[in-house]
């Protein structure tokens, strides 16, 4: 392992440029592991120098050749040893997540945020499933965690109130932040809930969630930077889809007619199509994932009511 920059060291090292060989080096000597916003050692780097540097995080060529000052060197650094004295995720040092643009506030009591309906939310507020957004009235956002695909929906449909539930009275304070940060507080509100369990029967046009969905062997096997996120954001039981389950068995009284329900699933497309072979699955593709996130309409959901 090399060693902590001196003094000497970060006088050496003068722009952008210099200090991103020297992370992308150290993060790839370090055999960190991604996957929280970033997927490389030189993503990562370039995403904390320019978060530590307040530069837009999506715009590196411009600033490669600035130099920094000697204040701006240290607080590099030592967010450089942070990432891999502590093998911390990247967002938890800087406090800040994006979706396609839109950063959020992020702490140790949250998830960090990486939904692929959010991108969808933020990219055409989900076409393949909503025909006007203008239209939709009530949202659903279950286990919101940070409050992103609450924040993102009530972005997507202007005329729209929305819910947000979470088990968790922690991810609720942080969720809370997010909220106020972007203004929609007379729009969004938070509840903490288990599941549909405290909505008090509420119905809503569309329901989203990005649930718990990791199985217990891959939990089990977390690297560190994993790990340092709260697990019960990712435990979803022995094959994954556990509350997956409960949220099928109970959406379709919490639709109206003509409503429809998003959920990401991440790799459990085969579990779940096995298990229930008369749903009609709606599978919505991005340009990272396939066959991890699927919607319903409210009349299909009933559908598997009345069987069960």
């Amino acid at each position: 392992m090399s060693k902590k920059p001196n003094a000497a060291d970060i006088d050496d090292l003068a722009t952008v440029r210099d200090w991103l060989r020297y992370a992308t080096s150290r993060f790839s000597e370090a055999g960190l592991a991604f996957g929280h916003g970033t997927e490389t050692p030189l993503d990562e780097a370039a995403f904390l120098i320019l978060s530590a540097l307040h530069l837009p995080i999506d715009q590196l060529e411009p600033w490669l050749d600035a130099r920094l000052t000697r204040d701006e060197r240290a607080k590099v650094a030592g967010l450089i040893e942070a990432r891999i004295s502590a093998r911390k995720p990247a967002p938890y040092l800087v406090n800040a997540a994006w979706i396609k643009g839109h950063r959020f506030y992020v702490d140790e009591r949250v998830i960090v945020p990486r939904s692929y309906i959010g991108e969808l939310l933020a990219e055409d507020g989900l076409s393949a499933v909503v025909a006007d957004p203008e239209g939709v009235e009530r949202v659903l956002d279950l286990c919101t965690g940070s409050g992103c695909l609450a924040i993102l929906a009530a972005l997507a449909f202007p005329n729209a109130t929305v819910d947000a539930a979470d088990i968790s009275a922690d991810v609720l304070e942080v969720a809370a932040r997010n909220v106020a940060d972007y203004g929609l507080a007379e729009r969004v509100s938070l509840h903490r809930s288990d599941l549909f369990a405290g909505l008090g029967g509420r119905a809503y046009d569309l329901i989203l969630s990005n649930p718990p969905y990791v199985t217990a062997a891959a939990v089990a096997a977390f690297p560190p930077e994993y790990q340092a996120e709260p697990q019960l954001a990712h435990l979803g039981g022995e094959d994954g889809i556990d509350l997956v389950r409960r949220i099928l068995a109970d959406a379709a009284r919490h639709l109206v007619p003509g409503g429809a329900l998003v959920v990401e699933i991440g790799q459990a497309r085969d579990t779940l199509e096995t298990e229930y072979p008369d749903l009609p699955f709606l599978w919505l593709d991005t340009e990272q994932s396939e066959g991890e996130l699927f919607a319903l309409s409210a009349d299909a959901l009933g559908t598997l009511k009345k069987k069960r």
